[in-house]
């Protein structure tokens, strides 16, 4: 039972391993396509709900300042930051949609291993993120001279799949059937890192040729110094709440809200609207990278806060 609730402690060693996995075999992950993705994310999701209350969401509300600043991180941060790389990279429009998508679910899965009590805040600075990309993704993608449909429908299915009902239906169980969720609730890491592993490794594997090409080698320290910068931002960001009492929580929320993108959507963006190959690479990439940083902050902030407790 012990290894079974510590297994989210082998999160970055599971990330980096299944990297390593789909660049040498990638038939180990291309099994795991996009029609996958949302059910995988909703698990996530689903986790977090068993682990949560109706409260916490409540809560949540209560920190309007710190949604604005997510927001701000999520929409105005990175995107400048985008722009930035722009004159340094041969393909504009995979950094530039890369930094213009909405915030990834996988920085909710974050927030709750190191922060249990900040998960709801970031679902719901994510949901936010999530629910306005759908007018303004495409808005901001005029900077790149492309113009992207605005599927809104698709949109709101996409946040009801992956954030609202999973939630919802963890909530509604750990409310009222605690006895299973008890009973489940020790083999929900192991199934989360397992996903987390093959939201990973999959898109990887797909676009591994494009990954692989020269243009896919010179872009990768592009976008690592484009997620760097993003953790940076958002953990500096939340300067303003410097005298409140959870300052370094919230500090490390915004911290993964604002470095950890919805690449998945980006690489979607990219392989339905854009004729160029190379567009797709960016996404493709950002994906690990930002899992990679992402969960080795979870660990390394786990450490310290034990260390602190200690």
């Amino acid at each position: 039972m012990t290894v079974l609730k510590g297994a989210n402690s082998f999160l970055p060693q599971v990330v980096l391993a299944s990297t390593v996995l789909a660049l040498i075999y990638p038939p180990s992950f291309t099994w795991f396509t996009n029609r996958y993705y949302a059910p995988a994310l909703g698990f996530l999701m689903f986790a977090v709900g068993v682990n949560s209350s109706e409260k916490d969401f409540l809560e949540a509300f209560r920190r309007p300042a710190a949604i604005f600043a997510g927001y701000i991180g999520q929409f105005v941060v990175k995107p400048l930051l985008g722009t930035e790389l722009l004159v340094l990279f041969v393909s504009a429009a995979g950094i530039m949609l890369t930094s213009c998508v909405s915030g990834a679910q996988l920085s909710n899965y974050a927030t709750f291993l190191t922060d249990p009590q900040m998960a709801p805040l970031s679902i719901v600075m994510t949901s936010l993120s999530t629910a306005t990309a759908v007018f303004v993704t495409p808005l901001l993608s005029l900077l790149l001279g492309e113009k992207l449909p605005v599927d809104v429908k698709g949109m709101v299915s996409n946040i009801l799949q992956i954030v609202v009902t999973p939630i919802a239906t963890g909530l509604l169980l750990n409310r009222f059937f605690p006895k299973i969720c008890n009973a489940i609730r020790p083999l929900l890491p192991p199934l989360s890192v397992f996903v987390t592993a093959l939201c990973v490794g999959a898109p990887l594997a797909i676009n591994v040729e494009s990954v692989m090409s020269p243009s896919g080698i010179s872009v990768l320290l592009l976008v690592i110094a484009f997620h760097l910068s993003a953790f940076i931002a958002g953990f500096t960001l939340t300067g303003l709440f410097h005298d409140l009492p959870e300052a370094r929580a919230l500090q490390r929320t915004l911290s993964y809200e604002t470095g950890m993108q919805s690449s998945l959507l980006a690489l979607a963006l990219a392989n339905r609207f854009f004729q160029d190959p190379l567009v797709s690479i960016p996404p493709a990439i950002s994906t690990v990278i930002m899992s990679l940083m992402g969960f080795s902050l979870v660990m390394l902030w786990a450490r310290r806060k034990e260390t602190a407790v200690q």
